[in-house]
């Protein structure tokens, strides 16, 4: 039996942060019902066609759900909807801002008729404040959060290269689900989960802040390397490829200087014998590192640092990732069913194997309409209204 085997999840959702949250309650076994609008469903859909067809992002966030196409202004959705929570445990949704409550899905209209529902809300910036109705995209609460101003180089910030404000909020909301159930089997009652993306994000920008506490300054924006570490980032090999590597005291410095620099002297050079020194001394010792390893190509630089044991790694590509040696020698890929035929899929971080956790097909837009229709108590009769209707 998986974990959330027997939990029914009924979801509001669109994009990203909404989907990631719902996918891993699925994964864990959850029955996540998708209610997207008729037609062109999810607009995440719509993103690209990079996976035969299929948007990356759509692909990524939403195996092991039913779709059920429902146009929620239609004067028949509101019995259907009741009829869906009546049966549920979890509501999730991302609406914009107040979205929801208009059509009597907030937690307070809810809660008297579903004492056991669980809601969760997730918004760019919360249901108060005066930021409520602001809209928000993942790159927006980027820049919002502060998160831009520590990432890139000296002259130009730089977003992150994935969605890391939608997955933050995404990965919060799931946990708080989970909480969520572990107090409702104590209470008997669910409760209302309000998730924002910037709160989100500011908690994973705490290190930054608590830098920068009281007015001291941030961590200045320092490319792949780490802001106040150094050596801490790429260096370039005489293949051309680069090598990232990282150490973090002096006892690996002093390692670092004999073993892999093949200059045991530098590690008591007056310029370099302390982190903040090296730090500040970047360009002169990066300089000294690069015309070692350009003796070296990229392979002979990660073996001397093996064998020093100095934390290393290669500067991968996509490419690279899906040809992971290590991601198939702990066989973590498996194929997962879609609209277009099977497309790989990686098992949930923590699984040991498929038969742990639910790896389902992706649906296409109201795939299970019918289904789940006839499973509320709907006849052939209405359903076909419905379709006529085009509120399926």
């Amino acid at each position: 039996m998986k974990p959330l085997e027997g939990i029914t999840v009924v979801t509001l959702e669109h994009a990203i942060a909404a989907p990631f949250c719902s996918r891993q309650l699925a994964d864990q076994g959850a029955r996540v019902i998708k209610v997207e609008r008729p037609g062109g469903g999810d607009f995440a859909r719509g993103y690209d066609s990079r996976v035969h067809g299929l948007s990356s992002h759509f692909t990524w966030t939403n195996r092991s759900k039913e779709s059920l196409a429902l146009d929620l202004k239609h004067a028949k959705a509101g019995d259907i909807m009741d009829k869906l929570l009546a049966q549920a445990d979890v509501l999730v949704q991302n609406l914009a801002p107040g979205a929801a409550a208009r059509m009597g899905l907030s937690f307070e209209a809810l809660h008297e008729k579903y004492p056991k529902l669980i809601v969760c809300d997730i918004s760019g910036y919360g249901d108060s404040g005066p930021y409520r109705d602001k809209k928000a995209y993942d790159l927006l609460i980027q820049s919002e959060s502060g998160f831009l101003s520590v990432t890139g180089t000296p002259d130009e910030p730089s977003k992150a290269g994935c969605s890391i404000a939608d997955i933050a909020a995404g990965m919060y909301a799931y946990t708080n689900i989970l909480t969520a159930l572990l107090q409702r089997g104590r209470t008997g009652l669910g409760r209302r989960i309000d998730v924002s993306m910037l709160e989100s994000m500011a908690e994973w920008m705490s290190f930054p802040m608590y830098y920068a506490y009281d007015g001291a300054s941030p961590p200045p924006r320092a490319g792949a390397s780490h802001a106040t570490i150094y050596p801490y980032g790429p260096f370039v090999a005489g293949d051309g490829k680069s090598v990232m590597l990282g150490l973090q005291n002096e006892r690996e410095w002093a390692v670092f200087c004999d073993k892999v620099l093949r200059q045991p002297a530098l590690a008591k050079d007056e310029r370099f014998d302390a982190n903040a020194k090296r730090s500040a001394a970047r360009a002169p010792l990066r300089q000294i590192i690069e015309t070692e390893f350009g003796t070296l190509t990229a392979a002979q630089v990660i073996a001397r640092l093996e064998e020093a044991g100095i934390a290393n790694a290669q500067v991968n590509t996509m490419a690279d990732l899906w040809a992971h040696p290590q991601l198939a020698a702990r066989a973590r890929w498996t194929e997962v069913s879609s609209p277009v035929g099977p497309v790989p899929a990686l098992l949930p971080p923590g699984a040991a194997d498929p038969a742990q956790v639910r790896m389902d097909a992706i649906p296409s837009v109201g795939q299970h309409s019918a289904a789940i229709l006839r499973e509320l108590g709907l006849g052939a009769a209405d359903i076909e209204q419905l379709k006529n209707d085009k509120a399926i």
